[in-house]
């Protein structure tokens, strides 16, 4: 068993990856209905929330059914990121965390994310005040490092469980690298064999494939793993890693119907949640992964990712269920 302060969850628990504009309720709802133990929010700026802009306040959003569920918040001021602690814990969720990973310019830009990475003292300070002042366990993600001469992980990692973080998820790239190369876990283990360690460390990147998660865990020792993109248009991820857990062997491959249905649900509680217009724009990033595969395929992906109204794209799907009825995925 892995414990996050007091939250209780199985050996090697599977973590969905806060992505913008990807693990939104709908989306995390999907995944926790296949076998994600932990979800994360879309990260959430501390300068909106305290601006009360609608697209960071929307964010907070969260249902009982994700539980547990984090938060995940990003900024480099400290009174920002303090308020929005008090914010934040309206929602009620199980866990606040802490992006110090981000890689994305006009985060960075602003020292958060994976700037704060250029000063590790103010990314230890910022953590151990939030720490303080929240009721709720407080996590990190983050990076090796901003580059690949600046990797101090280990030191890092420790620090940041010497003020009360109560786990720590790695991704094993440099900001520098972006999401360029392959991501190294080595480091992470390093983190993990630091005997001073006793908070959980979870692995996060290029965990594409049962096999790849199976050896972050038994290879590498890692406490868990989180996993991002592999998971878009792929709620089922999860539960392929667990079969091949329990059994050695692949989970036999995702049915056409249920593939439609996966998308049918999914277009529709994005609707539901953030209106029509959003709803349909922000879930079209899923229909390629959905539906990979199908021969044939583009002029129905097409129309899926350019109508502007969820009739049109109801109707794709019930032409490709018709279509491709039967199709045997490999």
């Amino acid at each position: 068993m892995v414990k996050i302060d007091h939250i209780e969850l199985p050996d090697f628990p599977l973590l969905l990856a806060p992505m913008e504009d990807v693990s939104d309720p709908p989306f995390r709802a999907l995944c926790k209905e296949q076998g994600a133990d932990v979800v994360f929010t879309e990260f959430i700026s501390s300068e909106g929330l305290i601006r009360d802009a609608a697209k960071s306040t929307m964010k907070l959003d969260i249902y009982e059914k994700e539980r547990p569920v984090g938060i995940q918040i990003f900024g480099a001021n400290l009174d920002s990121m303090l308020q929005t602690i008090d914010i934040v814990e309206r929602s009620n969720p199980d866990i606040i965390d802490i992006n110090f990973g981000c890689p994305v310019k006009k985060v960075v830009s602003k020292g958060a994310g994976a700037g704060i990475l250029k000063d590790i003292d103010l990314m230890v300070s910022l953590t151990e005040a939030m720490v303080k002042r929240s009721s709720l366990p407080v996590t990190v993600k983050t990076r090796l490092g901003w580059d690949h001469e600046s990797i101090k992980i280990v030191e890092v990692a420790e620090r940041l469980q010497d003020v009360g973080c109560k786990a720590i998820s790695i991704h094993g790239r440099t900001r520098a690298q972006m999401y360029k190369g392959e991501a190294d876990w080595h480091p992470i283990a390093a983190v993990k064999n630091n005997p001073r360690m006793h908070i959980p460390v979870f692995g996060n990147g290029d965990v594409d494939s049962p096999e790849k998660a199976m050896k972050m865990r038994d290879e590498f020792g890692l406490d868990g793993c989180m996993i991002g993109r592999a998971s878009i248009g792929n709620p089922w991820f999860f539960k392929q890693v667990k079969h091949f857990f329990e059994t050695g062997e692949h989970l036999a491959p995702i049915t056409l119907e249920e593939r439609v249905e996966a998308a049918r649900r999914h277009l529709q509680m994005a609707i539901d949640w953030k209106g029509e217009k959003l709803g349909v724009f922000e879930t079209r990033r899923h229909y390629t992964n959905y539906f990979k595969g199908i021969k044939d395929f583009k002029p129905y992906r097409m129309k899926m990712v350019t109508s502007d109204d969820s009739k049109s794209v109801f109707d794709a799907f019930d032409e490709v269920e018709r279509t491709f009825k039967g199709y045997e995925f490999a």
